[in-house]
């Protein structure tokens, strides 16, 4: 029986691979055959204003939690945005902004896009793929979810499925070698069904492609959602639903909404909404972090304050989750319903 099987076992080097056509092929569409139906393909844009019935906040955070916005690669994300709320236009750093109201007073309420992942470091001349981390704090282990799973590649054409190779358990008995390293990108090998660099031209792949794990996410449990990076998508879909409930009365405050690109990069984004349109009298930034289900974080964030003086006093909402960095990061569908009327609030208050 053809298999995928190791031809080296040296715990120093990337390990040689050798593997049927017919076996990674069967591979590859395995992997399609299982992506989820329920959500759009990772960077496909969700429906805008008047193209259907109207999503309720947990629907839209669900459906953003399936997309990818890898740090510098947020562009399918933000044109999603820019279709969901009418008049929002998009800043040179590539965030998404929209100004509402008019007056003296300025504020700022904004949430971060990216998320930390991978691109194609090289596409190697038996048809694998190898990868490279993008900037970026994350947790040691990481890059340990990688191994043996499914990942999506986003090319010009769309999203491309692969799978993470993993050693041979016929030959390693499914052990690990005395004082072997843990699993590190460097030693991901993407199966994306080709078996030369021609193949791969045809599926669109380049170095430098966006490369994230494929997006399942999964109600659970007592109103849950889990999916990687829930917490943020969850918020930023929060924001997007505020903005679109907020009473449509004469502003007196001038109140910009964004949603930053590049934040995992020394706060890009973030940095251009405050030089380029700031100062701000007040920002609001939305996002989520570890903590128990059922009351969101609220409080001053003057460690942003201090680091950008234009955006005034800085304060900071968080959506509370559960297995934070990891492919099931939770978060409460309560709590996204909270943020968003709290949100409704915040961008209809009158000065």
């Amino acid at each position: 029986m053809a298999a995928l099987r190791f031809l080296a076992v040296s715990l120093h080097s990337p390990l040689p691979l050798e593997v049927t056509l017919n076996t990674r092929r069967a591979f590859a569409l395995g992997a399609v055959l299982l992506l989820p139906g329920a959500f759009p393909a990772e960077g496909q844009s969700l429906p805008g204003p008047g193209s259907g019935p109207e999503v309720r906040v947990s629907e839209l955070a669900a459906r953003m939690a399936s997309m990818a916005a890898v740090t510098g690669y947020e562009q399918a994300m933000v044109d999603t945005l820019l279709r969901l709320l009418p008049g929002a236009t998009r800043d040179r750093a590539g965030n998404a902004v929209l100004t509402l109201g008019q007056g003296n007073e300025r504020r700022l309420v904004v949430c971060p896009l990216d998320e930390p992942g991978y691109v194609v470091g090289n596409v190697r001349d038996d048809g694998y793929l190898t990868l490279r981390r993008v900037p970026g704090k994350v947790g040691p282990l990481f890059d340990q979810q990688l191994e043996g799973h499914r990942v999506t590649i986003q090319t010009g054409r769309g999203a491309v499925p692969g799978v993470v190779a993993v050693r041979s358990v016929h030959l390693t008995r499914g052990r690990t070698g005395p004082g072997e390293d843990p699993f590190t990108v460097d030693e991901a090998f993407v199966d994306v069904g080709a078996g030369t660099k021609a193949e791969v031209a045809k599926l669109a792949i380049s170095v430098l492609a966006p490369v994230t794990l494929t997006k399942r996410p999964h109600p659970y449990g007592d109103n849950l959602l889990a999916a990687p990076v829930s917490g943020r998508r969850a918020a930023c879909a929060a924001l997007v639903s505020a903005v679109l409930r907020a009473p449509r009365r004469p502003m007196l405050t001038k109140t910009v909404v964004a949603f930053a690109v590049e934040q995992q990069l020394a706060e890009r984004g973030l940095a251009t909404l405050a030089n380029m349109l700031g100062p701000f009298d007040e920002t609001l930034i939305v996002d989520g972090r570890p903590g128990l289900r059922g009351a969101l974080q609220q409080g001053p964030d003057p460690e942003t304050s201090g680091r950008w003086e234009k955006l005034g006093t800085a304060h900071r909402w968080s959506l509370p989750v559960s297995h934070g960095g990891t492919v099931v990061e939770t978060v409460s569908m309560a709590d996204i319903e909270s943020l968003e009327t709290a949100l409704v609030g915040w961008i209809g208050a009158r000065p």
